[in-house]
Protein backbone atom coordinates (compact mmCIF):
# COMPACT_ATOMS: atom_id res chain seq x y z
CA UNK A 1 0.00 0.00 0.00
CA UNK A 2 2.56 2.28 0.82
CA UNK A 3 4.50 1.98 -2.26
CA UNK A 4 1.27 2.54 -4.54
CA UNK A 5 0.99 5.81 -2.28
CA UNK A 6 4.22 6.90 -2.53
CA UNK A 7 4.38 6.18 -6.25
CA UNK A 8 1.02 8.20 -6.86
CA UNK A 9 2.40 10.89 -5.17
CA UNK A 10 5.82 10.89 -7.09
CA UNK A 11 3.78 11.48 -9.90
CA UNK A 12 1.18 13.57 -9.48
CA UNK A 13 4.34 16.19 -8.04
CA UNK A 14 6.13 15.03 -11.69
CA UNK A 15 3.45 15.87 -13.32
CA UNK A 16 3.10 19.61 -13.52
CA UNK A 17 6.75 19.93 -14.48
CA UNK A 18 6.00 17.30 -17.60
CA UNK A 19 2.84 19.45 -18.39
CA UNK A 20 5.05 22.66 -18.65
CA UNK A 21 7.59 21.08 -20.40
CA UNK A 22 5.12 20.17 -22.84
CA UNK A 23 3.44 23.29 -23.29
CA UNK A 24 6.84 24.79 -23.68
CA UNK A 25 8.21 22.36 -26.25
CA UNK A 26 4.96 23.16 -28.07
CA UNK A 27 5.22 26.42 -28.48
CA UNK A 28 8.89 26.00 -29.49
CA UNK A 29 8.35 23.46 -31.90
CA UNK A 30 5.04 25.95 -33.44
CA UNK A 31 8.03 29.09 -33.66
CA UNK A 32 10.52 27.20 -35.75
CA UNK A 33 8.44 24.75 -37.63
CA UNK A 34 4.96 26.80 -37.82
CA UNK A 35 3.13 29.19 -40.29
CA UNK A 36 4.94 32.06 -39.18
CA UNK A 37 8.17 29.98 -37.24
CA UNK A 38 11.43 30.86 -38.37
CA UNK A 39 11.59 28.19 -41.21
CA UNK A 40 8.78 29.72 -43.43
CA UNK A 41 10.53 33.34 -43.26
CA UNK A 42 12.05 32.24 -47.10
CA UNK A 43 9.20 32.05 -48.08
CA UNK A 44 7.70 35.02 -46.31
CA UNK A 45 10.94 37.31 -48.28
CA UNK A 46 9.96 35.26 -52.08
CA UNK A 47 6.34 36.24 -51.69
CA UNK A 48 7.81 40.04 -50.87
CA UNK A 49 10.14 39.77 -53.77
CA UNK A 50 7.20 38.58 -55.93
CA UNK A 51 4.71 41.41 -54.66
CA UNK A 52 7.28 44.66 -54.99
CA UNK A 53 7.75 43.47 -58.50
CA UNK A 54 4.16 43.42 -58.68
CA UNK A 55 4.08 46.77 -57.36
CA UNK A 56 6.75 47.94 -60.11
CA UNK A 57 4.64 47.34 -62.94
CA UNK A 58 1.12 48.43 -61.67
CA UNK A 59 2.91 51.91 -60.50
CA UNK A 60 4.52 51.93 -64.36
CA UNK A 61 1.61 51.50 -65.58
CA UNK A 62 -0.22 53.80 -63.48
CA UNK A 63 1.96 56.43 -64.33
CA UNK A 64 1.32 55.27 -68.24
CA UNK A 65 -2.60 55.94 -67.42
CA UNK A 66 -1.92 58.90 -65.64
CA UNK A 67 -0.17 60.46 -68.58
CA UNK A 68 -2.86 59.61 -70.69
CA UNK A 69 -5.55 61.28 -68.37
CA UNK A 70 -3.27 64.49 -68.36
CA UNK A 71 -3.30 64.49 -71.98
CA UNK A 72 -7.13 64.34 -72.46
CA UNK A 73 -7.29 67.23 -69.27
CA UNK A 74 -10.07 69.68 -71.09
CA UNK A 75 -7.96 73.03 -69.56
CA UNK A 76 -4.86 71.90 -71.78
CA UNK A 77 -6.19 68.57 -74.18
CA UNK A 78 -3.73 67.26 -76.28
CA UNK A 79 -5.37 67.61 -80.14
CA UNK A 80 -3.87 64.75 -81.79
CA UNK A 81 -4.83 62.50 -79.03
CA UNK A 82 -8.50 63.69 -79.04
CA UNK A 83 -8.27 63.25 -82.42
CA UNK A 84 -7.26 60.01 -83.09
CA UNK A 85 -9.52 58.76 -79.98
CA UNK A 86 -12.78 59.85 -82.07
CA UNK A 87 -11.71 58.85 -84.95
CA UNK A 88 -11.60 55.51 -83.34
CA UNK A 89 -14.47 55.34 -81.78
CA UNK A 90 -16.52 56.63 -84.04
CA UNK A 91 -15.01 54.74 -86.71
CA UNK A 92 -14.01 57.44 -89.55
CA UNK A 93 -11.12 56.75 -89.76
CA UNK A 94 -10.43 56.58 -94.15
CA UNK A 95 -8.61 52.90 -95.42
CA UNK A 96 -5.82 55.44 -96.04
CA UNK A 97 -4.69 57.20 -93.07
CA UNK A 98 -2.43 55.20 -90.74
CA UNK A 99 -3.16 55.80 -86.86
CA UNK A 100 -0.09 55.39 -84.92
CA UNK A 101 -1.06 54.88 -81.49
CA UNK A 102 0.72 56.62 -78.11
CA UNK A 103 2.45 54.06 -76.19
Amino acid sequence: MKRAHRFWHLLSDAAVPAIAFGVIGFFGAYALFGSNGILAWGDYQRALHQRQAALQVAQIERARLQNRVDLLNPAHDNPDLVDELVRQRLGVVSKDEVILPLK
